[in-house]
């Protein structure tokens, strides 16, 4: 039975009830993909690609996930697609890469239609349009990638293939900000101090600098508002931030 191959190998990749073994969860797949299990297969590829329990082999690992895409699964087109984008393990061709993305983000993976909508904005493999961008961004973005959120939230706020609007881009913006995507929280942060889409609120838009700024985001002007705040108001800035954080539990 393919799927039971399928199955042993997710068992020992995984540790449930058996010590975790990716070698041996490896030749389970192996088998599983001879015997034509498309999720075995796409398996085997994942493993290849990335060199765990078998020797990384990237033209063998873009054989598997051609296998498995052949069969219609999406993640296996996604996967081709990248190797494709990326020349590993198949000839650069961004038209062929943008085909497989494409298929894959049809299908609904989040990760491929924020890729694709990257393609748009750069023009590779598909031609160069924003508003096809804005599409897929948005496509991502509803269902909560934290990437898309930001950079979705990024279009509404410049108008990028979009129509502005700063009231809509706040709660994508904010959900990025919150799964700590640090560019999100910075951006968030000149909102609040420009009262752009949000209420003006010199608390909140320091506590997000705050933690931008602790997660590696360089910005002088923000630094600088915050630094002429109240005492009173920085201090409860610094307390929102190490609240935040804790309930995140996200080391500064």
């Amino acid at each position: 039975n393919p799927e039971a191959h399928t199955l042993i190998g997710r068992i020992y990749a995984d540790g449930l009830g058996v010590p975790k073994d990716e070698g041996t969860a490896a030749r389970w797949f192996a088998r599983a993909a001879e015997l034509g299990d498309t999720q075995g297969t796409l398996a085997l590829g994942t493993m290849l690609a990335a060199g765990r329990g078998v020797a990384k082999d990237m033209k063998l690992a873009a054989e598997m996930f051609e296998k498995a895409a052949a069969t219609g699964d999406p993640l296996a087109n996604y996967n081709l697609g990248l190797l494709f984008l990326r020349g590993e393990g198949k000839p650069e061709n961004p038209h062929r890469a943008a085909m497989h993305i494409r298929y894959a983000a049809e299908k609904g993976i989040a990760a491929a239609q924020y890729d694709l909508a990257a393609l748009y904005l750069d023009g590779r493999g598909v031609p160069n349009d924003a508003l096809e961008a804005a599409r897929w961004s948005a496509k991502a973005a509803e269902q909560g990638l934290p990437a898309a959120e930001y950079d979705y939230a990024v279009m509404l706020l410049g108008g990028r293939g979009l129509i502005a609007d700063e009231p809509k881009a706040v709660p994508y913006l904010r959900s990025a900000a919150e799964k700590n995507v640090a560019g999100a929280q910075n951006r968030l942060a000149h909102l609040y101090v420009e009262g752009v889409g949000v209420e003006a609120n010199p608390i909140e838009a320091a506590k997000w600098r705050i933690i931008a700024k602790a997660g590696g985001i360089t910005d002088d002007k923000l630094d600088l508002f915050v630094a002429a705040l109240p005492d009173a108001d920085r201090q409860k800035a610094d307390a929102a931030a190490r609240e935040w954080r804790e309930k995140k539990q996200v080391m500064p």
